[in-house]
Order: C-alpha cells, then sequence, then structure tokens
C-alpha cells in the first residue's frame, strides 16, 4: 500500500482522477483575500496584561493568529523543516516500512487524510507521530534521517511548553483562573502532524486539505518558510494566512470552543497546493487526555448563555472524528445540547 504515497510516485503532469474535486467543491483560487493579516502576538512583550488581551481577541474574532518571541529556539525550528524534508525524500523502501492506513496507530506514514473513507483523495502525504510522554513513543520513531529522533524530541519538548504558556493566556482572557483550562484537559495527549504536499499540476482541482476545523484543544504549526499554502475562513471569505519570519501558527480546536462555550471559534482552514514547489509544514496538536470531561467552567454559563454543548469524554470525540470523512460537517456539531 505504500505505492500510494504521493512522495514516491512519478511527477505528474496531470491530476489523477482520484484527486479532482467536483466542480462546486473545487477551491476558487481567485476569490482568496492575500493582503488580510491575520493577528501577530509578541509573546515576549514586557505588559503580560496586553498579551492576554490580543490573544482573546484573536481567539474571538479569528480563531487563528501567529506568535512571535515565542521562546522556541529558531535553529530548532529550522533544523526541524529540513529533516522532516529528508525524510519524505527517504528511497521507497524506507517509508514503506512505516505506512499504515489504521488512523489508531500512533506512529504511521500515510497519505490523504482518512484513506479508508475517502471517495476523493488529498494532494498531501504525512508522518504521524505520538508525542507524549516522549519515552514511550520516541523508540518506534524512524531511525532515518540519523537525526530525526534527536531534533523531533528537542522540538516537541519545546513546542509543549509553549502551548502551556497560551492556554494559561487564553484561560485569563476569559476571566478564569490561570490553571483552568490546563486542568481541564488533564494530562494532555501531544500529537504531531510532519506534512509534505509536493509539487501539484493542477493545484486549481484538489486540496492539500479540505476545509475542517481541528479535533483537538489547540495546535501549533510550523509553516513552511518558503511557500504559503494556509487559508482561514473568516466572514464567510478565505484568508491566506502569510507566515511571518520563525512564527508560529496558532489555531483553536474544537475542544477549547467547547470548554469556552463557544466564546472562542474553532473555525474552518484548508490547505491548498502549489503547482511550481513542494511545501513542508509540521502541525503540533495538544490534546485532552482521553477521559477529561470537556464541559466549560460554571463561570462560562449563565442563563442567557446555557451549555452549547453536551459534555462528552475527549476519547468519545476522537473516535467519532475518525469515524469520519475530514469534509463533513464540523465534527462538534454532532455534540450540540
Amino acid at each position: 500500500m505504500a505505492d500510494q504515497l504521493l512522495s514516491t510516485a512519478p511527477d505528474y503532469h496531470s491530476l489523477p482522477e482520484n484527486y479532482i474535486r467536483p466542480e462546486d467543491q473545487r477551491p476558487v483560487l481567485a476569490e482568496v483575500v492575500s493582503d488580510a493579516h491575520i493577528p501577530a502576538i509578541d509573546m515576549g512583550a514586557p505588559d503580560r496584561s496586553h498579551v492576554v488581551s490580543q490573544i482573546g481577541h484573536a481567539c474571538r474574532s479569528y480563531g487563528f493568529f501567529q506568535v512571535v518571541n515565542h521562546g522556541v529556539p529558531v535553529e530548532l525550528m529550522l533544523r526541524l523543516l529540513v529533516v522532516a524534508r529528508e525524510f519524505f525524500h527517504l528511497p521507497p523502501t524506507e517509508k514503506a516500512k512505516l505506512y499504515s492506513d489504521d488512523p489508531t496507530k500512533k506512529v504511521r506514514l500515510s497519505t490523504s487524510s482518512n484513506i479508508r473513507k475517502e471517495t476523493i483523495r488529498n494532494w498531501r502525504d504525512y508522518l504521524r507521530l505520538h508525542c507524549y510522554p516522549l519515552e514511550e513513543y520516541v523508540p518506534e520513531w524512524p531511525c532515518d534521517p540519523s537525526s530525526f529522533k534527536e531534533v523531533v524530541s528537542a522540538y516537541c519538548k519545546e513546542v509543549r511548553q509553549l502551548g502551556l504558556r497560551l492556554l494559561e493566556a487564553i484561560s485569563l482572557s476569559l476571566g478564569l483562573e490561570e490553571d483552568c483550562l490546563v486542568k481541564a484537559l488533564g494530562e494532555q495527549g501531544q500529537h504531531m502532524a510532519i506534512n509534505y504536499y509536493p509539487r501539484c499540476p493542477q493545484p486549481q482541482l484538489t486540496y492539500g486539505l479540505p476545509a475542517h476545523t481541528d479535533p483537538n484543544a489547540l495546535t501549533i504549526l510550523l509553516p513552511d518558510p518558503d511557500v504559503a499554502g494556509l487559508q482561514v475562513l473568516k466572514d464567510g471569505r478565505w484568508i491566506a494566512v502569510d507566515p511571518l519570519a520563525h512564527a508560529f501558527v496558532i489555531n483553536i480546536g474544537d475542544q477549547l470552543q467547547a470548554l469556552t462555550n463557544g466564546k472562542y471559534k474553532s473555525v474552518l482552514h484548508r490547505a491548498v497546493v502549489n503547482p511550481e514547489k513542494e511545501r513542508i509544514s509540521v502541525a503540533s496538536f495538544l490534546c485532552p487526555c482521553n477521559y477529561a470531561i470537556i464541559s466549560p467552567p460554571e463561570r462560562l454559563i449563565s442563563e442567557g448563555s446555557p451549555a452549547m454543548y453536551r459534555s462528552y469524554t475527549y476519547e468519545e470525540y476522537y473516535k467519532k472524528f475518525w469515524s469520519r470523512n475530514l469534509d463533513e460537517e464540523p465534527c462538534l456539531e454532532l455534540f450540540q445540547s
């Protein structure tokens, strides 16, 4: 089955039929807003209350923002992108060792999104890794490239700490105790998707990933600094996210929308592909522990603002998410009160 990987396939001159979207589902690239600005927040600013206020505004208005001066070493970010690209350029026989279409596997190389469910594929390969606790999962990670385990382990530790700092700021922005959301999420899991989007001969006919929301709590994306592709839906229009130098793109996941009782939005976003260049991105996901009860704090519920979603466990939600196609209605809608 590893021969289905795009990264081992020939350089296509036209799009294979099973990647072509119906006309009414294709990206209308000419209508994408390219001059809008996703909020950029300086995490190193001395006035923390101002940083918290900016994060709250971004979570309410966009569901997305970028962070600079975030504390993750720039050299480590660049090394990760290098080792990620090296991985996808490995010989097919090496990549075949990790290939799987089983979404329950903790370490797997696959293609599209959920290939068992899809009739139309997405123009993407990805390496999915569970990352916490590291000592449990690192032994199963790829041994090639030789620096892979060292670089990715160091990166995972830094990104986890950034995520916890962001969750504390998000709690404060809601008028909650600093540790409220961290406690609500329990001993958080951490996953990573290293995404590879090859050069695409007809990008107007397909997606790298179609419009979706993320099932986790918080996503920290390391984008390709040279090739854009992420787009966010805002007020009915798609906005291109132009990454800042050495910045992370942050987005609110479904679990934070539920925990904040809809005050902060898990918004639709998608990945489009490029006709001239391949693109790499690395998404890190902070997730509730499986048995965390997802229910908003009492302070965020009132007579005029009752709970929007029924209480559920993250395990229940995650199973439901992977039982569906990515481009169906947002999974969170199935949990409305």
